[in-house]
């Protein structure tokens, strides 16, 4: 039997993984007490995936710490999101998996369909990026506002502000608004 060979990481890339991957850890956890569906990636496979889809770009080694981790919770909202469709392919038009949004990821504790998420946080990105790339290092990297301040080189007041507005558009967009206001 022949395997196919990938090559190996620059000695940068692998630096970079081992001083980032308790941190991808720790989101990957947060994705899975968000995910409702058991059968989703486990932790350390969500972390290997993410691995395995940024340690193919060649510039991976140079970057700084908010283009990596941008770049990762980018990574890990792909493979849920794709994860997410071939289930439901595989069902033969079945349900996707659908998330919870606890209120510590600034939504509601309601489920909501991850594919459905994704979309509407595809158009938000469009009308306004800023909040599109808030959002997913909120909901799909589990990042705190504090965090996300420091990362974007903004107030903690400017990143609240812009999460409200983004979190409305989200609840109406998903039709949450009835379940928000219960």
């Amino acid at each position: 039997m022949i395997h196919a060979t990938r090559p190996s990481p620059e000695p940068a890339q692998e630096t970079l993984f081992a001083l980032v991957y308790q941190e991808l850890r720790r989101i990957a956890r947060g994705q899975r007490r968000v995910a409702c569906d058991p059968a989703t990636l486990d932790t350390t496979g969500l972390v290997h995936e993410v691995y395995l889809k940024l340690h193919a770009a060649p510039e991976i080694g140079s970057i700084d710490r908010v283009h990596f981790l941008s770049l990762a919770t980018r990574a890990m909202r792909q493979i849920l999101v794709d994860h997410a469709r071939s289930r439901g392919r595989a069902k033969r038009g079945g349900e996707y998996r659908a998330v919870t949004l606890h209120e510590d990821a600034g939504l509601t504790g309601d489920t909501v369909d991850l594919v459905a998420l994704d979309d509407v946080l595809e158009r938000l990105a469009q009308i306004d990026p800023r909040a599109g790339k808030l959002v997913e290092w909120r909901v799909f990297g589990g990042l705190e506002i504090a965090e996300i301040a420091q990362l974007q080189g903004l107030t903690e007041r400017t990143v609240f502000r812009d999460w409200r507005r983004a979190r409305a558009f989200l609840i109406r967009e998903l039709n949450l608004a009835d379940k928000a206001d219960a």
